[in-house]
């Protein structure tokens, strides 16, 4: 009985996967890619891409509660608290309570912030024109559609 190679083992698991398999897997890893590529972008800052995107959601819906924010960056209410405690030590958020529910706390951006958003801005889109290098406009277009569908093709989550 002849011994197994390396080679025949790579051609059975390529005959295993489909080019759909294959599409999805770079898929994954082009945004694997992406997070460790904005991780290292905003270490500059002394953030970490959960509070760079914190602080963006912040920025677009001002006085966000925790839940929203847990809610919209997919993280568990007390993740996402951990992540305001860090953000008020560096004076970047503050909590404010709720005018109609004092036992809701209103997450608001502070002046530190407000002034370190635009440098972050030129450092996000420097990483996505190099994620971006060499597609064209049309290309792109094409992606956000396909990408879009897919969005809705699955739905709300069970």
């Amino acid at each position: 009985m002849a011994a197994t190679t390396d080679y025949d083992l790579d051609t059975k698991g390529a005959s295993f996967l489909t080019d759909t398999d294959r599409l999805f897997f770079l898929m994954e890893e082009v945004t694997r890619r992406l997070r460790r590529t904005v991780d290292s972008s905003v270490e500059q800052f002394g953030l970490t891409r959960t509070q760079w995107r914190t602080l963006a959601y912040l920025f677009r819906s001002p006085g966000m509660t925790q839940t929203e924010l847990a809610r919209e960056l997919e993280l568990e209410r007390a993740s996402i608290g951990r992540t305001i405690d860090r953000l008020e030590e560096l004076e970047l958020v503050e909590r404010r309570s709720a005018k109609n529910d004092r036992r809701v706390w209103r997450v608001h951006l502070r002046p530190a912030a407000i002034e370190l958003l635009p440098k972050m801005r030129v450092e996000a889109d420097a990483v996505y024109a190099r994620l971006l290098g060499g597609i064209r406009l049309g290309e792109l277009e094409r992606l956000r559609g396909s990408l879009a569908r897919m969005h809705d093709n699955l739905g709300s989550e069970p």
